[in-house]
């Protein structure tokens, strides 16, 4: 196996984030050190710009943000996105007809700021929710009256459909109605939760495009995650790591299991396969 790696791609929460939501030290230490040896370092989230955790910042010589799951890649030099991949508007009036009248919790984003129902969020606030973290949704959600009226207002530049379950049964049907259309794509982040993007929207799309920018090839990529979002750019990458918090069905993906985010697990797989460690690390 090639260890010609030039850059490390890491998902966010469950994987390069602790259990606090913060990047340990050793990952600090380790991914700074990798990018003073001139290996791109590049964070691919599901999350939505707005949505991201200043921690990410501490990072020095981050260049690159991939968010939405793929939809967007952020130049950090200049602030632009050079590269987008939304929902197709007719894909976006598709969903919504389909999830309009289920009892879900529903966000959209658009423009890199994630939206919910204003009438969800204040009931939310007032009572808290028993299914999502009530924190995270009230911080991270912007309130707007009519959301999937917004949401057409603004049908060119949605992102992603992200919907939460009370239910696993209200789950499983409708992830078997949307998986229908061939406009978009289906994935989750956790247990209850489905994530919808457009046709062509995954992690490995946007890193495809930016390893095509750098020069580089998929034998120069490492990726991180422990989700099914982030399937597709572990089988993209020359090295796939699967972070040891994954469930087994996402150990069984990857090419090498690491520690878990609590242990950083990134930073053990970085020393091993960027920075020449000898240091052992469980293998699947």
């Amino acid at each position: 196996m090639s260890k010609d790696i030039k850059l490390i791609a890491l998902d966010l929460d469950g994987t390069t984030l602790d259990s606090g939501s913060k990047i340990t030290d050793e990952n600090l230490r380790t991914l700074e050190a990798a990018s003073e040896k001139g290996i791109h370092v590049v964070v691919c989230t599901g999350r939505v710009w707005n949505s991201l955790p200043d921690e990410i910042f501490k990072m020095k010589n981050l260049e690159y943000v991939v968010t939405s799951n793929g939809a967007t890649v952020t130049e950090l030099s200049t602030g632009k996105r050079i590269y987008e991949s939304n929902i197709d508007p007719r894909a976006v009036e598709e969903i919504i007809e389909v999830i309009r009248n289920e009892d879900i919790s529903v966000d959209i984003s658009v423009r890199g700021q994630a939206y919910i129902d204003s009438a969800e969020y204040f009931f939310v606030k007032e009572n808290g929710c028993g299914y999502r973290s009530a924190e995270y949704l009230l911080r991270t959600r912007e309130p707007v009256d009519g959301l999937y009226d917004f949401a057409m207002r603004n049908i060119e530049h949605v992102e992603n459909v992200n919907m939460i379950f009370k239910s696993s049964q209200v789950q499983r049907k409708m992830e078997k109605v949307l998986m229908k259309s061939d406009r978009i794509t289906v994935t989750s982040s956790m247990r209850n939760n489905l994530e919808i993007g457009g046709e062509n929207t995954s992690k490995a799309d946007a890193l495809l495009f930016l390893l095509d920018k750098l020069g580089l090839t998929r034998k120069n990529l490492l990726a991180c995650g422990d989700s099914p979002n982030d399937l597709e750019m572990l089988q993209l990458a020359e090295i796939g790591v699967v972070m040891g918090n994954a469930d087994e069905h996402m150990k069984n993906q990857g090419d090498y299991i690491t520690l878990s985010n609590d242990e950083s697990g990134v930073a053990h797989a970085v020393k091993r396969f960027v920075m020449r460690d000898n240091d052992e690390m469980t293998k699947e």
